[in-house]
């Protein structure tokens, strides 16, 4: 799976909100026992009933979120590939950050324990500045999306 895909899958399936009723109304739908197993198997992994996982991304199509695969544009693609960077890169800043707790950690730095945390320290800041870059240009790209 692309990472545009995965994160308007992941984006799509957590945006649907619980009601203060219980949802009552059903839709039937007839799956293969294979699209069944996959429809499970990808809700587990989003950590998601399946039956929610269906109904978000149902809903998502119907309110404009989410297109389906030969009505997806360029666009779309875009929006959901800054996503997936923005997550690669926010997880390299976690990393930073956490080599610099377990460096603080131990009391008084030796001398080269310091110049790496400096280094995590300038790689933070660089984190944070590329995903102020990155969530720039995917609210660029679907501000642009909403008016066309």
């Amino acid at each position: 799976m692309r990472a545009a895909d995965e994160a308007a899958l992941h984006r799509v399936a957590s945006r649907r909100a619980r009601q203060d009723v219980q949802r009552k109304e059903r839709v039937d739908v007839r799956y293969s026992n294979d699209e069944k197993s996959e429809i499970l198997a990808e809700a587990r992994r989003l950590g998601l009933a399946g039956a929610h996982l269906v109904g978000a991304v149902v809903m998502a199509h119907l309110n404009g979120d989410l297109a389906l695969p030969d009505q997806r544009t360029a666009t779309d693609d875009l929006i959901d590939e800054l996503a997936a960077l923005r997550t690669q890169v926010a997880r390299i800043g976690t990393n930073a950050n956490q080599i610099a707790h377990r460096l603080n950690s131990d009391g008084d730095p030796h001398p080269v324990d310091a110049a790496v945390l400096a280094e995590a320290g300038r790689l933070v800041a660089m984190v944070k500045a590329a995903v102020t870059t990155i969530d720039t240009a995917a609210d660029v790209a679907a501000t642009q999306r909403r008016a066309a």
